[in-house]
């Protein structure tokens, strides 16, 4: 297996200790400065190539670009206390998101530098846990938070299906993870598109808000059982539309973010806030030689920012985004097929309307009384 070569001594040196030396050696002095970002992330790509996961027939390992990370993590409304966790991590892009969300709270709310610096490392070492099957995923995943300052963090290389209790990994190994928070963006190739992680991680949390990414198919009818059963004991939020080229490059699918309260079950009068975010405010090209391939062409942090606002306190916040692309309905919690609504349009003409078509209708017939009258003008002539 690739994994055994990795961990294989060459001269008593492992390739993995060898790749860690030299990324830690040529960029460690940026996350000695305080650095945020998904290091990690931005190498995923390159390392993908030859990792060797690239020939699996159920390849579909795809990175959450990092600022649709950042969006899971505000809509899953983690702050510096919360727990969370991401049953299909990937290269840790999330908890590294969730992680400097954590921080950023801590910071603004802790003036004492002792105690903020005894928060941060309770953050790293017991405030986040991530599973991950694919043991070449699972190595990504382990230099990402090693490289942001965290060796400490609970990541598994467990499949979380099958494998894992709901327990911490390292530390406290006999206590349950106190789960507050649920991010995901699933392989979705595992039954549901990917929904059987949710329900999954849900059924072992007793309160808190998840966000997921995921093919929005699940919410149409893939996933319908997977659905029902989600909502028996937990809230869907609100459903949003994301841009078809979100993942440019590595898939076009169309996917939709669904955001959950935990612990309650879903009633039928409940409002569903849908949102249309397929004009997210980026432009994104897949150019290989371009030096960046993401542009902010229409005011994309504002939008970012004001769909977390309206799936929190509603539609008082509509500033950017109108009532075409924001709607509140209900859904049938026994249905699951009803997850992926839009405005209705109304059909109905206005007086507006009307006055619009008799003019334009006026209009005409005058132009085509003119055009018959210059005829008999021309003909009188002749």
């Amino acid at each position: 297996m690739l994994s055994d070569n990795i961990n294989k001594p060459i001269n008593g040196e492992s390739q993995l200790k060898r790749i860690f030396s030299k990324i830690i050696d040529d960029l460690g002095i940026y996350y000695k400065i305080g650095l945020t970002t998904d290091f990690t992330g931005k190498l995923f790509n390159e390392m993908y190539s030859w990792l060797g996961f690239t020939q699996d027939k159920l390849n579909d390992v795809v990175l959450t670009p990092s600022y649709v990370a950042t969006l899971l993590v505000k809509l899953a409304r983690v702050n510096k206390d919360s727990f969370i966790w991401d049953f299909a991590t990937g290269s840790a892009g999330l908890l590294v998101a969730a992680m400097n969300e954590m921080i950023i709270d801590a910071k603004d709310k802790i003036k004492s530098p002792l105690e903020l610096e005894q928060k941060i490392l309770k953050i790293k070492a017991e405030q986040l846990l991530g599973l991950e099957v694919l043991p070449n995923i699972y190595m990504l995943a382990i230099l990402n938070m090693i490289l942001m300052g965290d060796g400490s963090s609970n990541i598994l290389n467990k499949d979380s299906l099958v494998d894992f209790n709901g327990k911490y990994g390292f530390g406290k190994i006999d206590e349950k993870f106190p789960a507050t928070a649920f991010v995901l963006n699933p392989p979705y190739s595992a039954e549901g598109n990917g929904m059987i992680f949710v329900e999954k991680a849900l059924s072992m949390m007793n309160k808190g808000y998840a966000a997921i990414i995921i093919q929005n198919s699940a919410g149409s009818g893939k996933a319908k059982e997977f659905n029902k059963k989600i909502l028996e004991k937990n809230t869907l939020l609100a459903s949003i539309k994301m841009p078809i080229d979100l993942f440019v490059g590595k898939s076009n699918v169309q996917t939709n973010i669904y955001v959950f309260r935990i612990g309650e079950a879903h009633q039928k009068d409940e409002i569903v806030k849908f949102i249309d975010f397929s004009n997210d405010g980026y432009t994104r090209t897949a150019r290989k030689k371009a030096s960046n391939n993401l542009k902010d062409t229409d005011n994309a942090k504002e939008r970012y920012d004001e769909v977390v606002n309206l799936v929190r306190f509603g539609k008082s916040k509509l500033n950017i985004f109108t009532e075409k692309e924001y709607y509140e309905g209900h859904i049938d919690p026994k249905n699951g097929c009803d997850w992926n609504q839009t405005a209705p349009i109304d059909t109905k003409p206005t007086l507006n309307d009307f006055k619009k078509t008799v003019a334009d209708y006026l209009t005409w017939e005058v132009s085509n009384l003119l055009k018959n009258a210059d005829k008999e003008n021309e003909s009188l002539k002749k």
